[in-house]
């Protein structure tokens, strides 16, 4: 049975509540599969315009967003709901901000026509840019057409980079009985999608207002970084990297540093460097570069990584790499007890929008002493949130690398958005990277 579209007020209080009112604006930014779908009136969709096709946000005069076709919108968070910026919004370093994205099957019929295989994406840039832009997406695999796109611009006075708030993905609607409701969205929601749903996340959205919902996720943004220096080891001969392992002397241990180019543009000359703890030692001819013109990896014999550095080429903007190196586990001055054994690597990056710049991230290999030289000596105590140890410091990063003539290794630029491995891509927390 059909179920005429009414005034928002009664019908669609759910999406009052969650979507907040808009003014409309043009929509410039909106897109769909079939590359310019029909646009209708409520009017029209009451007179039965869209006879038994799915049809998603296409509806032009919705009292609570205006023209669905501009379904994409952003918040500072916590703000007042009102407040949604459809096509653009001012940010600040340090703020947190919502994107909103309003899902709605057209079709009045109601759960006589429902929309099936519904999931939502958001595509968040990964470069640093004075202005970011964040397209969200909306498929169904019985829809017509079945993709739907919009954006939103956030604007910033300086070079700034987003970061996506694990666990802050939501979906939120109105049960029959007039009942908020919220579902948490897996993080999948800004790489493959999320799937949506009414009761429950089953990629099934019944048509008409009551059944509508929104789509929320929080991003942070940051400002005047320009790489991502990503650091982790593991014992030699296993398969799992981490940020720390527990190791005992004569261990040898395999480090891994990883650079990403966050700039919109090409950065030269990118140095590498890792400054070891006093016990642990470098291991010779155990240095390799992993980027898009050494995918199996290529040996490096200079053998400075932990010494002045080392050159790893051009990357255009999203471009990676990874250096490895081997170290092995010595005692020359270790504490009996449990023994925090930290090395920082770290990236100069050099380029328009930084000067030599340098960015850094840590790894740790925890060593336990007990032998006879620790007999009847007080020893460290066991390392615990309230009683950490006291790591090894190393030498000093200097904040200019030596160039040391390794770039010959790595001429050319490599690749826009060149990934060597299959590591997932995500933005380092803010404490480690740092100037």
């Amino acid at each position: 049975m059909n179920k005429i579209y009414k005034s928002m007020l009664g019908v669609a209080g759910a999406a009052i509540v969650l979507a907040g009112t808009l003014t409309p604006a043009l929509v410039n930014a909106w897109g769909d599969s079939s590359n310019g779908r029909p646009s209708y009136t409520l009017e029209q969709i009451n007179a039965g315009k869209l006879g038994d096709k799915i049809v998603l946000n296409s509806i032009t005069n919705n009292q609570v967003i205006g023209d669905e076709k501009n379904f994409v919108g952003a918040k500072v968070a916590g703000a007042n709901v009102t407040t949604w910026n459809a096509n653009t919004i001012d940010v600040k370093d340090g703020e947190t901000y919502t994107i909103r994205l309003y899902v709605h099957n057209n079709s009045p019929k109601g759960r006589d026509a429902i929309a099936t295989g519904v999931k939502a994406t958001f595509s968040l840039p990964t470069t640093v840019a004075k202005s970011q832009t964040i397209v969200g997406y909306i498929d169904s695999s019985n829809a017509t057409p079945n993709r739907y796109w919009d954006e939103v611009t956030l604007n910033a006075s300086e070079n700034v980079y987003l970061e996506y708030v694990a666990g802050s993905a939501k979906f939120n609607n109105k049960s029959e009985a007039g009942q908020e409701r919220t579902f948490a969205l897996p993080d999948s929601v800004i790489t493959s999608g999320a799937t949506l749903g009414y009761d429950k996340m089953d990629g099934k959205i019944p048509g008409c207002y009551g059944f509508s919902g929104v789509v929320t996720i929080d991003v942070k943004v940051h400002s005047s970084v320009a790489a991502k220096v990503a650091k982790q080891v593991r014992i030699k001969g296993t398969k799992t990297w981490s940020e720390s392992v527990e190791a005992k002397v004569g261990d040898e241990v395999e480090y891994q540093i990883e650079y990403v180019n966050l700039l919109s543009e090409q950065v030269k000359d990118v140095m590498i460097r890792d400054v070891l703890p006093t016990n642990v030692e470098y291991v010779q001819n155990s240095t390799y570069l992993y980027n898009s013109n050494y995918q199996n990896g290529t040996l490096l014999k200079d053998n400075t990584v932990t010494t002045t550095g080392i050159n790893i080429g051009s990357y255009n903007a999203k471009g990676n790499a990874y250096v490895r190196f081997t170290g092995k586990v010595v005692d020359k001055s270790m504490a009996c007890g449990k023994n925090q054994l930290v090395n920082w690597a770290s990236a100069t990056v050099s380029g328009s929008a930084v000067k030599n710049a340098v960015y850094k991230d840590d790894a740790s290999v925890f060593v336990t002493k007990d032998d006879e030289s620790c007999h009847d000596k007080p020893v460290n105590p066991e390392p615990t949130p309230d009683n950490p140890s006291t790591p090894e410091t190393p030498v000093e990063t200097p904040t200019t690398i030596v160039n040391t003539g390794a770039g010959t290794v790595v001429t050319g630029a490599i690749g826009a958005g060149s990934v060597v491995t299959t590591l997932g891509y995500y933005i380092a927390s803010r404490k480690k990277l740092m100037k």
